[in-house]
């Protein structure tokens, strides 16, 4: 969503450059992100993000139906404007850089540099896919675009709640031991 900040406030009815320097300024919030990793822990934050993410994307969603509705049309730009101030903030509290740092931390040395290599792969070719749909998913419906959005913000919550260890203050022994029982099913 943040490359394609400008073109959903423009759907929505609001301004891009107003919504892009109040993005701009709300940034300062990835400094307490560390803050909170060393002391809850990396999957907590996963779950609260992705929730988070979840529930930023039914306000998006939800903004781009109102326009459909004449009396509702008015709430567009506010919920769809809270909704990605909410995307924006919650995806910087875990998913923007937890799943890095769990990475580095769950793969033995003498895979590490494979396994990132083809985590990093995977990702950016994600990302890569993602970036060049959104404008036809968008085109397709505003509404629709964010709801599917939605579904995987809450795959990924079952995800994280099911497969990805605890990795704060334990040894690669202990998070090895703790998912390798999903090797053996």
């Amino acid at each position: 969503m943040a490359y394609y900040t400008s073109s959903i406030f423009n759907e929505a009815g609001i301004s891009g450059n107003l919504g892009l320097q109040v993005l701009a300024i709300v940034q300062i919030r990835h400094l307490f992100r560390f803050i909170f990793m060393d002391r809850s822990g990396r999957r907590p934050l996963l779950l609260v993000s992705a929730s988070g993410l979840c529930f930023a994307c039914f306000l998006q969603g939800l903004s781009f139906c109102f326009k459909e509705f004449p009396d509702l049309k008015a709430l567009t730009p506010s919920v769809a404007f809270t909704g990605t101030l909410i995307g924006a903030t919650f995806y910087s509290i875990g998913l923007g850089g937890i799943p890095w740092i769990i990475m580095s931390e769950i793969f033995p040395i003498n895979v590490k540099a494979q396994a990132g290599s083809l985590v990093t792969l995977v990702n950016w070719s994600t990302a890569w896919v993602i970036t060049y749909s959104f404008n036809f998913m968008m085109e397709w419906s505003a509404a629709g675009t964010f709801f599917f959005f939605l579904g995987i913000s809450g795959l990924t919550v079952v995800f994280a709640a099911v497969l990805v260890p605890e990795t704060k203050g334990r040894t690669l022994e202990e998070i090895q031991a703790s998912i390798a029982h999903f090797l053996y099913i």
